[in-house]
């Protein structure tokens, strides 16, 4: 009987032990390999995995060797916010937003590159898996992350060589998630570059705020960290480095009677201030000439960029935890942030977008991809050893001794009719 059963066992294994032998991966033969690539490998916008500007999505943090020059990474944190929450969804909306962008239709014409095929390799990390039930662990969580990401090893040697701080390290575009995740993101460059960071904030709030301002009496470790308070709490580690320091898009209310969250003694008031009504008299190029002037382009400071969206004004960008009105417009800030191309970028973020208060539109989430990318193209454009030119189709040509630079007739086709 025993045989007779053990006899029934391997006449029911014969097949599955057969099926696992031709179920073997074959190597496919290179001609068969392009062909299928001919005919299978494209997508459109609306297809595929949604990954940041499908990107190939790795999940970096438990892939050790995935090496790169950028990186996007998400911060789905919400939970040290003071208003609204929601945020913890925004960097899946974000991503789904940048779908039109793809590889093969990315060229940017203001900055005369396509920085998804340039020589930098991009890839979307996926997301920290941060806790939303303990506030100190997610900061401990992010922390970490941000510093093994940013401390990987570049792929490819940007072609204008080794000239800057920043050229031997990968940079990260965080998607938020609130803003208190810039705080674990500054320790961690304070730790890579060993020094402190220079820092341009887009914000509707000054986020410098002492967190006595939300409770003077309640106060604990945690109580320090939220998404009002963390320059505050940077600037006063060290990590900020503050005669370089901008604020910009500002319009919020203060504490009090007077303008003492302006004044009140501290390291936080390194930052200068660019006032949302700014641009009335400035206009966009106008602000990002205080900002150069107050930045530099010293290649030897690292600049951090923190964009929370809402510095733009709700009625295009409702989407997010803490809306004020009288914000600028998303062709206004689009325009300045491709004014700042030239800046030493080794990281940034674009954080605060609440896809449960945008519109059927999504215009906050749309407007957020956008930064990513003009953010993303400065960053691949800053490498090249080239004059691109930009600026939709105009192109600066230098003479021989490289002294001066004249702007060539633009085509007619490809600009408005008040730049002819």
């Amino acid at each position: 009987m025993y045989w007779k059963s053990l006899l029934n066992v391997l006449a029911l294994a014969g097949p599955a032990i057969s099926c696992a032998h031709h179920g073997e991966t074959e190597v496919v033969p290179e001609h068969e390999r392009e062909e299928l690539l001919k005919k299978w490998d494209q997508e459109w916008s609306f297809s595929g995995i949604a990954s940041f500007a499908h990107l190939r999505p790795v999940k970096c943090l438990i892939e050790p060797q995935e090496n790169y020059d950028i990186a996007v990474i998400g911060a789905p944190f919400d939970t040290a916010v003071s208003y609204r929450p929601g945020a913890r969804f925004g960097p899946r909306a974000i991503r789904a937003a940048s779908a039109r962008q793809m590889a093969g239709t990315s060229y940017n014409t203001r900055a005369g590159i396509n920085p998804y095929q340039s020589w930098a390799k991009i890839t979307d990390c996926g997301d920290i898996p941060i806790t939303p039930f303990d506030n100190g662990l997610a900061e401990r969580q992010m922390y970490e992350a941000f510093l093994e990401l940013g401390s990987r090893k570049v792929v490819n040697a940007a072609p204008k060589g080794d000239q800057s701080i920043g050229s031997g390290h990968p940079k990260l575009v965080t998607l938020g998630g609130d803003h208190s995740v810039a705080l674990p993101a500054l320790r961690a460059l304070y730790q890579i570059y060993q020094k402190p960071i220079t820092v341009l904030h887009f914000d509707a709030h000054l986020d410098t705020w002492n967190p006595v301002r939300y409770s003077a009496y309640w106060q604990s470790e945690q109580t320090q960290f939220n998404h009002g308070s963390f320059f505050h709490k940077a600037s006063r580690e060290g990590l900020i480095c503050n005669s370089t320091s901008a604020h910009a898009g500002l319009r919020t209310r203060l504490t009090g009677v007077n303008d003492g969250d302006y004044t009140n003694p501290g390291p936080e008031q390194g930052f200068i201030r660019i006032h949302a009504d700014d641009i009335d008299e400035l206009g966009p190029m106008g602000v990002v000439d205080v900002i150069m002037e107050r930045i530099g382009l010293d290649p030897e400071q690292p600049v951090y960029l923190s964009v929370d969206i809402d510095v733009l004004d709700p009625s295009t960008a409702p989407g997010t935890g803490t809306p004020e009105p009288g914000g600028w417009t998303t062709r206004e800030f689009i325009r300045i942030l491709r004014g700042l191309e030239k800046l030493n970028l080794v990281g940034a973020d674009i954080v605060e977008v609440s896809p449960a208060y945008d519109n059927k539109g999504e215009t906050t989430a749309l407007a957020a991809a956008q930064v990513a990318f003009e953010i993303i193209t400065s960053m691949v454009k800053s490498g090249v050893d080239e004059e691109l030119g930009g600026w939709y189709g105009r192109k600066d040509e230098v003479d021989a001794e490289g002294v001066e630079a004249v702007e060539t007739e633009p085509d007619s086709e490809t600009v408005g009719k008040d730049e002819l």
